[in-house]
Order: C-alpha cells, then sequence, then structure tokens
C-alpha cells in the first residue's frame, strides 16, 4: 500500500499547478479527487447527486461546490465541501496537489484538489447533497470495460469530445454512469498516475500531457473570454 502510494505521490507532485490559474476572474468552486489503496490497488471515491437538487439531481461527481468567504483557498473549499457532503473531516485527508482546473457549464472555475485518504473510511453522506457514494479503481478509467464518447461544443463553441463510464458496481449491484467534467478530472488523474496510453482516444499529447492539458485549458478559457467580449 505505502509503495503505491509513494509512486502516485511523486507523479501527482509533477502536475502540481498550486495557484497558477487561482487569479483568473471566473466564479471558483473545487472538487476532491479522494484516492484511497484497496487490494493493493488506487480507487477513487466519488457520489452521486441527491434527486432533491435543481443543478444535475442524480449525477454523478466528487464532492465539492462553489467557494465560500471563509475559504482560505481551492484546498480549503474542497476539504469543506467534502466534510459537509460525506462527512469526511479535513485531518483525515493527505492532500497531494491541485491538478489543472476545468471549467463547468455554469461557468465556474473548477480546480480537482487531489489527496489520499483512509480505505476504512466510512462516508456518512448528507441527503439533501447525496443519495450514493461508491469506489471505482482508477485504472477503469484508462481501461474501461463499458466506454463510449459523445461530442461536446460548448456554450463558447468549443469543441472537443465528452468521456462517458458506465461502470457496474459488484459491492452496490447499481450501475453508475460516469461523464462530464468528473470523468474528463478521473480520465486525467489516471493518465498522470499511470502514465499509460488509455484504450480510448484522448484530447492530449501523452508524450507532453503537462503542457498538452494546460493549452487544452486556455484554448477553452479563451473561447470563453472571446464570446463574452463579443457579447459585451
Amino acid at each position: 500500500r505505502t509503495r503505491v502510494q509513494e509512486r502516485a505521490r511523486l507523479r501527482l507532485r509533477e502536475f502540481d499547478v498550486g495557484g497558477k490559474f487561482s487569479r483568473l476572474p471566473l466564479p471558483k468552486a473545487s472538487v476532491l479527487l479522494p484516492l484511497l489503496v484497496r487490494g493493493g490497488t488506487l480507487h477513487l471515491l466519488l457520489t452521486v447527486r441527491s434527486l432533491q437538487l435543481r443543478r444535475s439531481p442524480g449525477e454523478v461527481c466528487f464532492p465539492g461546490g462553489k467557494s465560500e468567504a471563509i475559504d482560505k483557498d481551492e484546498i480549503d473549499t474542497a476539504l469543506r465541501e467534502a466534510r459537509e457532503e460525506v462527512g469526511l473531516q479535513p485531518e483525515k485527508v493527505e492532500v497531494i496537489c491541485r491538478l489543472v482546473p476545468g471549467i463547468d457549464k455554469m461557468n465556474h472555475l473548477v480546480t480537482p484538489v487531489v489527496g489520499f485518504i483512509e480505505d476504512t473510511f466510512q462516508a456518512t453522506p448528507n441527503p439533501d447533497e447525496v443519495s450514493d457514494v461508491f469506489v471505482v479503481p482508477l485504472e477503469y478509467f484508462i481501461k474501461p470495460l463499458y466506454y463510449n464518447t459523445l461530442p461536446y461544443k460548448t456554450s463558447s463553441g468549443y469543441v472537443s469530445r465528452m468521456h462517458c463510464f458506465t461502470y457496474e458496481d459488484q459491492e452496490h449491484k447499481m450501475s453508475f454512469r460516469i461523464w462530464g467534467l468528473t470523468a474528463h478530472f478521473a480520465v486525467f488523474l489516471a493518465l498522470v498516475i499511470f502514465g499509460k496510453r488509455p484504450t480510448f482516444e484522448v484530447d492530449y499529447d501523452l508524450d507532453n500531457l503537462m503542457s498538452s492539458a494546460e493549452n487544452n485549458f486556455m484554448n477553452l478559457y479563451a473561447s470563453l473570454y472571446e464570446r463574452k467580449k463579443s457579447n459585451l
């Protein structure tokens, strides 16, 4: 377990963007990508949004949400939200890094914060926000059993592909659909840690993963900025 974690830590630290994108003039949000080691392999904890929520009810996501005035930075936001949503105490998370952000459909700048948690963690979901919590082997996001891709055009006209995974969870006897920004972050995390070519196409130059991810993000941001200018 320690060896698996140490290898992942070293890889992740190479991809830490810190506060590099924090000053972009977009409303901020963060998600926590909680990694745990189970049976000698890395797994990722995910949640299902409560059906009572107005936005994206029943969709799979990471614990997270919008930044609040009390948060010092993106890490604070991710840890606070994880505590509120699934009862994960901040001191039980070993934060490793912040990865290249994404932009959600509400045009929030969403920062993925990666941290290790204990495999013994028992989630206590807040029913107002979360209906289910489950884990997926991280390798599923480069070697999936059920995968398809959806062509995707942002509101600003930027065209890319959207990953869509279906994961059959034996423990819950349920099938979960993981797509959108959640799938995007999970794929990037798996590419960073494993350094392997996935069984499907990705919009990255895998030999220059970091610069390629940052370029993709800045192109997306630029397309949003251009649209804002043209709407003035």
